[in-house]
């Protein structure tokens, strides 16, 4: 079966054995919040991607990702900031972000991402609330820009994604088990 959702995976650190068990199809999200940003494992990653033709993007620092010439920005909830807005726009790099409900999603259009991640979509065990497939659904119809489902997502909840409306998802657990098996 032909999947035309985009499939998107967090990671936090570079393991070569594990990106290459991964699906090609799966676009690549380096987020680290909690240690300073190495430039070797994020080229490492960089290479890594450009040889198996993945999209890499990442997390939080837009400067090292325009540098480096990465394929993009992902811009978490949290940060606030329009950095990205100051410089030339490149051809093929793309600003993405992630928000939790409309207030937020309408920020992140302010500052000009062409994908929102918005979560939680199902029920996950560090939140006490969740948006459910309804309400996914109804902002997803509503908003102008293209939607991500992220949180909560599972190979057994995978088909409610198409009617989601979503234009993909977001994993980190469940791509994660797959590539352990």
């Amino acid at each position: 079966m032909h999947n035309l959702l985009k499939i998107f995976h967090f990671i936090d650190k570079y393991n070569e054995t594990y990106l290459e068990k991964i699906d090609k199809n799966v676009s690549i999200i380096f987020r680290n919040y909690d240690k300073d940003l190495n430039i070797d494992t994020i080229l490492k990653i960089k290479n890594h991607c450009k040889k198996y033709k993945r999209k890499f993007y990442l997390a939080n620092n837009y400067r090292i990702a325009w540098d480096l010439n990465l394929d993009g920005y992902y811009i978490p909830a949290f940060n606030k900031s329009f950095e990205h807005l100051l410089s030339y726009k490149r051809k093929n790099f793309l600003v993405i972000g992630s928000a939790h409900n409309l207030s937020e999603i309408n920020y992140k259009i302010r500052q000009k991402c062409e994908l929102i991640f918005l979560s939680p979509i199902f029920k996950v065990d560090k939140k006490n609330n969740f948006l459910g497939l309804n309400v996914f659904r109804n902002i997803t119809i509503q908003s102008k820009k293209k939607i991500i489902a992220l949180g909560g997502i599972k190979y057994s909840n995978l088909n409610k994604i198409s009617i989601s409306k979503a234009s993909g998802y977001a994993s980190i657990s469940m791509i994660k088990k797959k590539a352990q098996k």
